[in-house]
Parts: structure tokens; C-alpha cells; sequence
């Protein structure tokens, strides 16, 4: 597999964390095949979660190729990397392109990262789970392995300044033992998958320390993180005002063509 950029990457992003002194540690790897298909899901508790994802992955000398918000092909250094290491975007509204192009992926063999969270959780517990893992993992007929990444909220939160250079954070890397999907439901799946999930959560945060009032530490943790509840206000609110300036947008066009 050529990939010049690709590899590019792979020789020069290690090298990049070890000098930015973030040091990885990998648990389970020996649950990511070294060869077919396979569905890696991940938690999401920030913007960078997919980075350590993807490491992981190569310590199995494989390449992770991360579904990624559509929005993020308007910025061009994106627009590059997505085109160039042959991520998957999703528009939200119309996902069924992505969903192929998905399935189709881990029926040639690839391995594909996801997060069935949809988007990153405020609280760092585990949001629901959407059930797209279940069904892409079904119909490509490939085992789905969980994945905890831990830390990685310390360097690029969701609604906190970033920490990006010379932090010396340490970041977790845990797969989990692949489920295989069979007869169960969609539902079923995922609801098994979450648990193995947070499992895996609380045992990894077991080895961590978290400082009380830390904002990138859990409120059951003692930490400053709202709880799943504040964190569901939050997210209604997000959501809300991103349907007002659609909304807003959208009229604005709509003037403009009639003028």
C-alpha cells in the first residue's frame, strides 16, 4: 500500500508527540486483527481523540481510516489530509454515502475508527450510542473493537483552551476484546458494546490521576466536568443555536436570490 502521504504521516507524527513530550501508552493492541476488516470505536471526549486512535493502529502496522464530519472539508489543510489519507466524511443530514463508502471499506479489508457517541461528551462519561457501528458491522460481516482513549481531553477540550505544545500529557490507549456481531439487534449490539465500554472506562481511569476541580476530570471523579445531566442541558442549547444560524443562513440566501 503506497501512499506517500500516508506515510509521510506515519514517520513524522510519532516523532512530533515524542518531542511535544506526550507519551502514549498502549494496552490490547493484540485485539486489532493484523489483517481484514475490523470497525475500531472509540469514546470522544475531544478533538484529538483520533490521534492516539490512530497510533494505536499503527503500532499493528495498520492504517485507521477515521469517519469524519463533512464540515471539516471547508478548511483546506483538512480538506487535504481527508483526501489524502482517505477519510470518510459524513454529512449528518445525509449519511447514507458515507455509511457505503464505511461498509464498503471494511468489506476490502481496511479498518475503519468511528465514534458512536456522534460527538464529543462534556461530561467524559459515555454519551448513548448511536447504532451505525452495529449495522455497518453486520452488513461488512467484521468484528467492532473498543477503544478507550484517556487524556487526550487534556490537550484539545470542548469548551476550554487548548494545550498543544510541550503539555507532557500522558494519554491511555486501550483496545478491548473484539464482538462479533451475529443475530443479536442493532440495539442489542451497542447496548453490550457500551457496557465492554464502560468497563474499560472506569478501569482505565483507575490508573490516572485526576486532580480535584480539574475540568478535564469527571464530576464522579471529584473533577470540574459537568455531569451527563448539565451536560444534556448543554447540548440541547449547542443544538438549538446551531438551528437558529441555519435558520438565519438559510433566509439570508433565500433574500439574496430573490433580489
Amino acid at each position: 500500500m503506497a501512499e506517500p502521504f500516508f506515510r509521510l504521516l506515519e514517520i513524522v507524527v510519532p516523532q512530533v508527540v515524542a518531542a511535544n513530550k506526550t507519551t502514549i501508552s498502549y494496552r490490547g493492541l493484540e485485539h486489532i486483527p493484523e489483517q481484514g476488516g475490523a470497525l475500531i470505536v472509540v469514546n470522544h471526549t475531544s478533538y484529538v481523540d483520533w490521534l492516539p486512535a490512530s497510533l494505536a493502529a499503527l503500532q499493528r502496522k495498520r492504517r485507521l481510516r477515521f469517519m469524519i464530519k463533512a464540515e471539516m472539508q471547508d478548511v483546506p489543510a483538512v480538506n487535504y489530509v481527508i483526501k489524502h489519507v482517505k477519510l470518510i466524511p459524513v454529512d449528518r443530514e445525509h449519511g447514507a454515502d458515507a455509511y457505503a463508502e464505511a461498509v464498503y471499506r471494511l468489506r476490502t479489508g481496511e479498518l475503519v475508527g468511528l465514534h458512536p457517541e456522534a460527538t464529543i461528551s462534556r461530561s467524559l462519561e459515555l454519551r448513548p450510542f448511536k447504532t451505525g457501528a452495529a449495522r455497518m458491522a453486520l452488513e461488512a460481516a467484521v468484528p467492532i473493537i473498543p477503544m478507550i482513549v484517556w487524556g487526550a481531553q487534556r490537550i484539545w477540550p470542548k469548551d476550554h483552551p487548548k494545550q498543544l505544545f510541550l503539555n507532557k500529557i500522558p494519554i491511555i490507549v486501550e483496545a478491548g476484546r473484539p464482538l462479533v456481531p451475529r443475530d443479536d439487534s442493532p440495539e442489542q449490539i451497542m447496548t453490550e458494546l457500551r457496557e465492554q465500554m464502560k468497563t474499560m472506562l472506569y478501569r482505565v481511569q483507575q490508573e490516572y490521576p485526576h486532580p480535584t476541580g480539574a475540568h478535564w476530570v469527571p464530576n464522579r471523579l471529584g473533577g470540574g466536568a459537568p455531569t451527563p445531566e448539565e451536560s444534556a442541558v448543554l447540548r440541547r442549547a449547542e443544538l438549538a443555536e446551531r438551528a437558529r444560524k441555519k435558520a438565519r443562513n438559510h433566509d439570508v440566501a433565500q433574500r439574496r436570490s430573490e433580489r
